[in-house]
């Protein structure tokens, strides 16, 4: 997936239709099916954030954590669906409340939410349960995804790690140029396809795996994950409990 949407679907790189996450995660706006069940937790652990910043914390043992600062957006549950009916198993959760004027008739049935996401599982919470920070503990294993910041255009130096050209040999001004790209007898004398060249660098999905809770304050909805997220500050992160 290379957009997550924090605004409806409006802008989505693939149309108003659904795009689905790596994690397990699916952005989109469906019809409204509300269904009741006895259970009202997940046991999966799954929240939605958005980057903050990085900062230190220092353990028991006086050693220095680098983290990040994730705000969590609690998750309500919106809708249950199963794969008798819809094909697949999945819950929706509803986040970003915007105010009643901005949202359309036929979604104000579901609550003033701005964004919905899915996530694929078996299970069935009650319709209407919230997911806060408190889902999660310190020394949780996660699994973070986000949007990279963007580059813009970027040559082969920086965006492949190219030595670049010789700074001897009467060379002036090939320091930083890609080099030769064809010729030889390889493909009949054309660039190969796959060439990796300059091009533009950035705003693609990144998935860290292995990132452990530092600190959970609740009472803020604050999430300290250790090392660093992909993204900008107010990046949508979401975060995935082993």
């Amino acid at each position: 997936m290379r957009h997550v949407p924090t605004k409806g679907t409006s802008g989505h790189p693939n149309g108003p239709g659904r795009t689905v996450c790596p994690t397990g995660a699916e952005f989109y706006l469906p019809k409204l099916q509300r269904r009741r069940t006895d259970s009202n937790q997940l046991s999966m652990k799954f929240i939605v954030g958005t980057k903050e910043e990085m900062t230190q914390v220092f353990t028991e043992g006086g050693k220095v954590q680098p983290a990040t600062i994730v705000k969590v957006t609690p998750l309500t549950v919106t809708q249950l669906k199963t794969a008798a009916k819809d094909g697949y198993a999945a819950v929706q959760f509803g986040f970003a409340e915007k105010t009643e004027k901005h949202i359309n008739k036929a979604q104000k049935t579901k609550g003033l939410f701005s964004s919905y996401i899915e996530l694929r599982t078996d299970e069935a919470p009650e319709v209407g349960s919230v997911v806060n920070a408190d889902t999660f503990a310190e020394g949780d294993v996660v699994t973070a995804s986000g949007i990279t910041k963007g580059k813009g255009f970027q040559g082969g130096v920086k965006r492949h790690g190219f030595h670049g050209g010789s700074r001897t040999h009467g060379q002036k001004h090939s320091e930083r140029e890609v080099g030769s790209i064809g010729g030889g007898g390889r493909a009949g004398g054309r660039v190969v396809k796959g060439m990796r060249m300059g091009g533009r660098m950035g705003g693609e999905r990144v998935t860290v795996k292995n990132l452990k809770i530092v600190q959970v304050d609740a009472a803020n909805g604050y999430l300290l994950i250790s090392g660093a997220v992909p993204g900008r500050r107010g990046t949508v992160i979401e975060i995935v409990g082993k």
